[in-house]
């Protein structure tokens, strides 16, 4: 199956990862099916656009927007699917709903995007656990280098967990600064983020 515009994935897994395995028993974590938190935000390409070139191709893993794979409840209580639903199996997305793609083994961002590490705060001054607006480059788009440490505008950042490290993703054009290394600087990723 081949789309026009969009690309067509299947989910890998289940559409929610709300359950998690404790010992020898399984253990939910979320029984609403509204709550983004909990939904399976990667997929496997089955194919892409046929009418637009892209770095993506079929067999790449991506992340994807939240509202993929969710169900919802309409103002009358009925539950339905997302608009990107075929069938249980298959799904179109458009190309601004896929954040990070995956081909051997290696994260990759999309144009326009990249990938930011917070970091620790080491104010003693500070009750905040990490610095605002600050990270070091995880993936990158090739706008900025991968490890470096950069700055972004501030409600430009959102919170991705990939391969169990919380990282932001961010728009290319937000980031508005590249620091020098002080050598102080640690990376922060809170216990809840690798147990994911």
């Amino acid at each position: 199956m081949k789309s026009v515009y969009n690309f067509v994935v299947t989910p890998k897994g289940e559409r929610y990862n709300n359950t998690k395995k404790v010992g020898n028993s399984e253990l939910i974590l979320n029984t609403e099916i509204s709550n983004h938190e909990h939904i399976n935000r990667e997929a496997v390409v089955v194919s892409t656009p046929i009418a637009s070139d892209t770095e993506i191709k079929p067999g790449d893993v991506v992340i994807l927007h939240h509202n993929v794979f969710r169900r919802w409840h309409n103002v009358k209580g009925i539950e339905k699917n997302s608009r990107s639903y075929f069938n249980e199996s298959t799904y179109l997305v458009n190309h601004d709903q896929i954040f990070l793609y995956k081909r051997n083994k290696r994260w990759m961002a999309p144009k326009g995007y990249c990938f930011i590490k917070p970091l620790k705060a080491i104010d003693q001054f500070n009750i905040e656990t990490e610095k605002p607006l600050q990270g070091i480059v995880k993936y990158s788009d090739g706008t900025v280098s991968v490890n470096d440490l950069v700055g972004f505008r501030p409600s430009s950042e959102y919170e991705f967990v990939v391969d169990g490290e919380r990282l932001y993703r961010v728009l290319s054009n937000f980031i508005t600064i590249k620091y020098e290394y002080q050598g102080n600087e640690e990376e922060y990723n809170p216990s809840w983020a690798k147990s994911s």
